[in-house]
């Protein structure tokens, strides 16, 4: 498994910051969704979300910037990682 320092550092997302991963790789849809966007409305604004799943969460995107919030995928060997972050 790729270290995800090594993974967010090829994005824009913030490495200063505190970061909260969800594993959704094993999740059936749409808990990867909801559980991404749950976890996002507990968090605080400095906190970066980091997203494990077996592929791009397409759906996710544009709720994710309608409320205000970047994002980037990386895609690795065993999962695709997305961070998401207010910038």
């Amino acid at each position: 498994m790729t270290d995800l320092g090594t993974i967010l550092a090829e994005t824009d997302a913030p490495t200063d910051r505190p970061r909260e991963t969800l594993d959704a790789r094993e999740l059936p849809p749409p808990q990867p969704l909801q559980q991404t966007l749950e976890r996002l409305a507990e968090l605080d604004d400095e906190t970066v979300l980091v997203q494990r799943n077996d592929r791009a969460p397409q759906h996710l995107f544009p709720k994710v910037a309608d409320r205000g919030y970047s994002y980037e995928t990386v895609e690795t060997d065993d999962a695709v990682v997305t961070a998401i972050w207010r910038d």
